[in-house]
């Protein structure tokens, strides 16, 4: 049986769970690696190794500060003036991003999701969308968050559950944190990608460019300095089992590292400029996306799930 995310076993909270803005928290850990998931957003709100922030945190009595670590779909990144055509219907979504009238992030952010079940080092949650004007499709989505010595490791699995055909796509939207008192300008990014989109004023994608001898080539560990960073990268680079990998070099000598399995074909890096002043530049979002900015229009690894389709994701963290 579902809970609908009332605090259960192993749910601690020092903020009462019907006030916190972020709902109740799911806190799961395995040896030092120690993490809490909110049932708002489906969000990692604080993940730790050691004691030392992988993510960038946030408190349990406050509104995220920028999507910290939601779950974004049925699509990541934003829909140019919320406008797009599937199987030769045309749809207005909402504008939730109004100095770019864009919609942002999907549909789930800011939302409960409802709790399946929850362990010592693994929590899963849902969350259902049903037919709206802008998106009339239903999808039933499970995310799993699951802390094993390897570090955090989550699977998404989405399921078409209506009658007809939908457009979709899967991101998510991790803080990578700098080490303490440090900003990311004294990090070295290396991101595993070949290609750049190239945004117009909007941040929509016009094209793409080999980022080879510019200065957005991370393939071999760069400082970040003062380079302002809020891009989407994909023609990604896979090791031996499918995954590419992004690594922030932090100045305490740790190096936080995600990954992201063969489904996820796109990165997006922001330096987190526009963060509230004390978070500011102190974390870097380092997003894995199965799709591109706009994808639901220029159709860039937007998935097609038919009726009854699955579709299963599966990336990571951790803290070296």
């Amino acid at each position: 049986m579902e809970s609908r995310g009332a605090p259960t076993a192993g749910v601690t909270t020092a903020v009462d769970w019907r006030r916190s803005p972020s709902g109740a928290q799911y806190r799961i850990s395995h040896g030092e690696h120690h993490a809490t998931i909110t049932e708002g957003s489906a969000a990692v709100r604080e993940y730790r190794v050691g004691g030392r922030e992988v993510f960038q945190s946030f408190g349990e009595g406050e509104i995220a500060p920028a999507y910290h670590s939601a779950v974004l779909i049925p699509w990541p990144n934003r829909i140019a003036a919320g406008r797009y055509a599937f199987d030769g219907e045309h749809y207005q979504l909402a504008i939730t991003e109004p100095e770019r009238n864009s919609a942002l992030h999907g549909l789930a952010c800011w939302l409960p999701w409802t709790l399946v079940n929850h362990e010592p080092d693994r929590v899963t949650l849902s969350f259902r969308i049903l037919p709206s004007p802008g998106y009339p499709f239903h999808l039933d989505t499970r995310v799993e968050y699951r802390l094993t010595e390897d570090g955090l490791r989550v699977t998404t699995t989405s399921v078409n559950t209506g009658d007809r055909a939908c457009p979709y796509g899967l991101g998510f939207h991790p803080y990578i944190a700098a080490a303490p008192g440090s900003r990311v300008d004294d990090c070295a990014l290396n991101l595993d990608v070949r290609r750049r989109l190239l945004p117009d004023q909007l941040l929509i994608p016009e094209g793409d460019e080999p980022v080879a001898d510019s200065a957005y080539d991370f393939r071999t560990p760069r400082q970040v300095g003062a380079a302002t960073l809020d891009d989407a990268f994909t023609d990604v680079v896979r090791d031996a089992q499918g995954r590419s990998w992004a690594r922030l070099q932090r100045v305490d000598g740790r190096t936080a590292v995600v990954w992201a399995d063969e489904n996820f074909g796109y990165w997006q890096v922001y330096s987190a400029d526009l963060l509230p002043e004390s978070m500011a530049r102190r974390a870097m979002a380092i997003e894995p996306m199965t799709a591109a900015p706009n994808a639901f229009n220029s159709g860039d690894g937007l998935i097609r799930l038919d009726p009854g389709e699955s579709f299963t994701a599966v990336w990571g963290a951790t803290l070296l």
